[in-house]
């Protein structure tokens, strides 16, 4: 959902999209295995290793048995997640769902068109699915993450790891990375453009007093992506991961009020508490973001273009430009550096980068500055861009000083996977487990069968 703050690309998406229903899959389809409740079938392992095979774009070899060995332990992890009481809200699962539906409409234009691809009868019976599986992958996801949650690697294990693998001849090689600053200017709408939004959103709130149905009302004018498939709807909490406003408007107010119009990151809401159940809050609520004239979006190009102008001149350093124009609040205040969030330092290795990112810097040299390029968020926000390449470092060999924070992580990644194996073994042993006779015969890391 637009105004939820958080992508996640669900691990096992394809190995249910298949998608018969799961009852009737197993008429027609073999069952490899059962891990406790969770049932793998014959299919399951054909999309798994399908999936593999299209991100690696055909370049990893695998074994069948280890793909099997690998569905099994998520499985595992689900069926623990329930034992373990772990919660997932109905908000999460559904902005999950919604994100998969955006994705898979980005690749096929047509929802319809996804629905029939994937054999649904429609969109509602699309949604039920990928809502199961989104489920299941949130619980596997929580209870991974509270098996390794107080692992840590102190320095002394980070270069114990470094050695190890420099005297084994195993040390990994990076590709090609830079770093990054940006400016941004963003184009603002016209205070006429509010004062409509504004309009807009009071004449609705008092429709919807006087007894019209905000739900019919979000469907007709809501921005919010989700709203084909919920009306507007949500459940949240006060822990729930929707921006402060948002929160604040749904707890703020008895049950049928409708609030006036407030302003968050994503737009111009209104919202009516349904139903008030404990801690818990039945919330609609109704998104429009004014528009922006074409004028301003040209103003913001122009103003970034006599800005690279004024630093290209040596009248002023990308640094101080920074701090005297960009509107981007989470880099202003640090020069402009960009951070990889996958790896939370400032390296951006360029054959991993996101597509768009990288067709404006592949060609760049060192202190090279882009062009100004077009951008708008998921919250909605249009601007205009330029890049500058602060760093760029040749593909090389793992160094520990320069590579410190990438070591750090492989470190962890061993230690957590060190501590998953332990887990796996003590809660197999405690688990219902039955494989096929062909899955029998594979040599599997850990001991299924007791």
């Amino acid at each position: 959902m637009k105004f939820i703050k958080r992508s996640h690309v669900l691990m096992m998406m394809l190995l249910s999209v298949g998608f018969v229903n799961a009852q009737d899959r197993i008429k027609i389809d073999g069952v490899a295995a059962v891990v406790g409740d969770k049932i793998i079938l014959e299919s399951d392992i054909v999309k798994y290793k399908q999936e593999i095979e299209s991100r690696s774009e055909g370049n990893v070899d695998f074994d069948n048995c280890d793909v099997m060995e690998d569905i099994m332990t998520q499985k595992l992890l689900a069926h623990q997640a329930v034992i373990d009481s772990v919660l997932v809200s109905d908000v999460e699962v559904a902005a999950g769902v919604q994100r998969t539906l955006d994705h898979f409409k980005s690749q096929m234009g047509d929802m319809d068109k996804v629905v029939s691809l994937y054999g649904f009868d429609d969109l509602d019976d699309l949604t039920s699915e990928l809502t199961r599986i989104e489920k299941e992958n949130m619980l596997i996801q929580r209870e991974r993450q509270s098996v390794v949650s107080e692992v840590v690697v102190t320095p002394d294990e980070i270069r114990f790891f470094y050695n190890d693998l420099k005297a084994k001849g195993d040390l990994p090689s990076f590709g090609i990375e830079v770093e990054l600053s940006q400016i941004t200017i963003e184009a603002q709408p016209t205070e006429e453009a509010v004062q409509e939004v504004l309009d807009k959103l009071n004449k609705i709130k008092e429709d919807v007093e006087n007894g019209y149905s905000l739900r019919l009302k979000a469907i007709l004018y809501s921005e919010d992506p989700g709203v084909a498939q919920n009306g507007g709807l949500y459940t949240i909490t006060r822990q729930s991961q929707f921006v402060k406003e948002f929160k604040e408007a749904a707890f703020s107010m008895e049950e049928g009020e409708v609030s006036e119009p407030f302003k968050s990151q994503f737009g111009y809401h209104i919202l009516q508490v349904e139903k008030i159940k404990g801690q818990q809050r039945d919330v609609r609520h109704l998104l429009i973001q004014p528009k922006i004239e074409e004028a301003k979006l040209t103003a913001a190009k122009e103003k970034l273009e006599a800005v690279r102008a004024e630093i290209l001149a040596g009248d002023i350093t990308f640094e101080e430009a920074v701090v005297k124009y960009s509107h981007d609040k989470a880099t202003r205040l640090n020069k402009g550096k960009l951070v990889n969030t996958y790896t939370n330092d400032a390296k951006f290795e360029l054959n991993k980068m996101d597509p768009k990112l990288f067709a404006q810097v592949d060609k760049l040299k060192e202190n090279d500055i882009t062009a100004p390029f077009y951008e708008e968020t998921r919250e909605g926000e249009k601007m205009y861009k330029i890049i500058k390449v602060t760093n760029r470092i040749d593909a090389h060999e793992a160094d520990f000083a320069k590579d410190y924070v990438k070591i750090q992580q492989l470190a962890l990644q061993k230690k957590e996977q060190e501590t998953l194996d332990k887990w796996y073994t003590s809660r197999i042993k405690d688990t219902y487990v039955k494989l096929s006779e062909e899955q029998k015969t594979c040599n599997f890391k850990y001991k299924w069968l007791h």
